[in-house]
C-alpha cells in the first residue's frame, strides 16, 4: 500500500468491520464474570498473576491489558507506509498482544483473535515474504504462550488433568494454525484481486488516452488527406485553367480563332474544377479514377498536359497485373502533381514518364529537361510533401534528383508484396 490506510479511505471496509467485531468480542469477554469457583481447581487462570496472585504488580496488570487492547484497536485506524514504520508497528502490536495474553486473566481464555487481526494487518502493509514471516511468528508465539500456560498448569493440576489439557492445547493449536493459513490465503486472494483491478483501471485509462490520441491523429490525417485532395485535384485544374487563359489573352489580338480554342479548353477546365470542388465538399472521393483504368487516367493527364503546354509527354506503362485501388490513386495523384509542377515551374520541352512492375515492386519515374531547382531550398512545397506522404503511406520510397539547369527526376518505388 502506497498511501496510509485511514478509516474513511480504507480499501477493504468489510475487513475493518470484521476486525471491529473480533475486538468487540475480545472486549466483551473481558467483562464477563470469571468461571464459577467450583471449576477453578480444574481450570485455573493460566496467567502470570493467576500463578502468582500475591505479586503487587498484579493489581495493575488487568487494567494494563485493557489499555493494551484499546491501543491495539486504535492502531487499525491508520496503517504505516514506510518500511521502518511497518516493522516498528508490527513489533509494537506483538508486544500489546503478549501483554494481553500473559497478564489479562479473562483474555487468556479467549481464542487468539488478536493474532488473526495482526496477520490481517500485516497482509495490508507487507508483501508476501513479510506476510509469511508475521504469520509464522504469530503461530510460534501462540505455541510459546500455550506451552507457558501448560507449564503453569502443571503446578496446579493432577496428571489426568494435565493430559486432558495437553490434548486440548494440541487441538487448539491445530485449529489456530489452520485459521492462520485460511486468513493468509483469503487476504492474498483479496489483495490479488484488488491489484488486478488497479492494473485494469490503469490499463483502461491508458487505453482511453490512446484512443484520444488515435482520434486526434485520425482527425489530423483526414485533414491532411482533404488538403491533398483539394490541392491535387482542384489545384491542378485551376493551374491548367490559368495557363489556358493566359495563352488566350496573348493570342486574342493576333489569332482570335486559336484564342477561342484555348478559351473553350479553359471553360472545360473550369467546369472540371467546379465539379471537383463539389465532390470534395460532399464526399471527398477517395478514387479519382472512378471506373477507368490507371493507364487510361494517365493518358488523360498527358492529353490535358499537351493541351495546356503544347508538349506531349512520352509515357510508357507496363503493368503485369492490376494494382490495388489505393496504389492506383496514389500513382495518379503523384503523376498529376508532377505534371502540374512541370507546367508551373519547369519550362520544359520534354517530359518522360515510366510506370512498370517488376519483381514485386512498382516503379514510377517522371523526368523533364526543365530548368530544375536547388534541392536544399525548394523541397518544402505542399505538392512535394503530398507526393512524399502518399508514397511513405504505402511503405515506398520517394526520391527527387534535380539541380539548377539540369531538369528534375522523380522516382517512386512501392513494394507490392506487403500490400497483397
Amino acid at each position: 500500500m502506497s498511501r496510509p490506510i485511514q478509516i474513511k479511505k480504507h480499501p477493504f471496509p468489510s475487513l475493518l468491520y470484521l476486525e471491529w467485531i473480533l475486538l468487540s468480542i475480545t472486549a466483551l469477554i473481558a467483562v464477563i464474570p470469571p468461571p464459577l469457583r467450583r471449576f477453578r481447581p480444574k481450570f485455573p487462570e493460566l496467567t502470570i498473576c493467576g500463578l502468582f496472585p500475591d505479586l503487587s504488580i498484579c493489581n495493575l496488570l488487568p487494567e494494563l491489558s485493557i489499555y493494551s487492547l484499546i491501543v491495539f484497536a486504535l492502531m487499525g485506524l491508520k496503517l504505516p507506509t514506510s518500511n521502518r514504520n511497518k516493522i516498528i508497528y508490527t513489533i509494537f502490536g506483538i508486544l500489546l498482544i503478549l501483554i494481553t495474553e500473559l497478564f489479562g486473566e479473562r483474555f487468556a481464555r479467549l481464542f487468539p483473535f488478536l493474532y488473526i487481526i495482526l496477520v490481517t494487518r500485516s497482509c495490508l502493509i507487507f508483501k508476501l515474504p513479510g506476510r509469511l514471516f508475521v504469520t509464522s511468528l504469530s503461530f510460534a508465539l501462540f505455541l510459546f504462550t500455550t506451552q507457558l500456560k501448560y507449564q503453569m498448569f502443571n503446578f496446579q493440576a493432577s496428571p489426568q488433568a494435565q493430559e486432558r489439557f495437553r490434548f486440548l492445547s494440541l487441538n487448539w493449536s491445530l485449529v489456530f494454525g489452520l485459521s492462520l493459513v485460511f486468513v493468509l490465503l483469503m487476504m492474498n486472494a483479496v489483495l490479488s484481486e484488488r491489484h488486478s483491478r488497479e492494473k485494469l483501471a490503469i490499463a483502461n485509462e491508458k487505453l482511453r488516452q490512446y484512443a484520444t490520441q488515435i482520434e486526434n491523429q485520425a482527425t489530423l490525417e483526414e485533414r491532411n488527406r482533404i488538403a491533398r485532395e483539394i490541392h491535387d485535384s482542384l489545384g491542378h485544374s485551376l493551374t491548367a485553367l490559368n495557363l489556358q487563359l493566359e495563352t488566350a489573352l496573348k493570342l486574342w489580338q493576333f489569332n482570335p480563332g486559336k484564342a477561342e480554342t484555348f478559351l473553350a479548353t479553359a471553360k472545360e477546365l473550369g467546369s472540371k474544377a467546379l465539379n471537383d470542388v463539389r465532390q470534395s465538399v460532399s464526399t471527398m472521393r477517395s478514387n479519382p479514377l472512378q471506373e477507368q483504368s490507371l493507364e487510361r487516367a494517365i493518358a488523360s493527364l498527358a492529353e490535358s498536359f499537351h493541351r495546356s503546354n503544347g508538349i506531349l509527354p512520352i509515357y510508357q506503362i507496363n503493368l503485369e497485373y492490376p494494382l490495388p485501388p489505393e496504389i492506383n490513386t496514389a500513382i495518379y495523384r503523384i503523376t498529376q502533381e508532377s505534371l502540374t509542377n512541370i507546367s508551373k515551374y519547369a519550362y520544359a520541352t520534354e517530359v518522360k514518364l515510366e510506370l512498370a512492375t517488376a519483381r514485386g515492386n512498382l516503379r514510377l519515374i517522371i523526368q523533364d529537361n526543365g530548368r530544375g531547382f536547388d534541392l536544399g531550398q525548394n523541397t518544402t512545397g505542399f505538392g512535394l510533401h503530398s507526393m512524399r506522404d502518399r508514397t511513405l503511406a504505402l511503405g515506398g520510397e520517394f526520391n527527387i534528383n534535380s539541380a539548377p539547369g539540369s531538369g528534375c527526376k522523380i522516382t517512386v518505388n512501392i513494394p507490392l508484396t506487403r500490400l497483397t
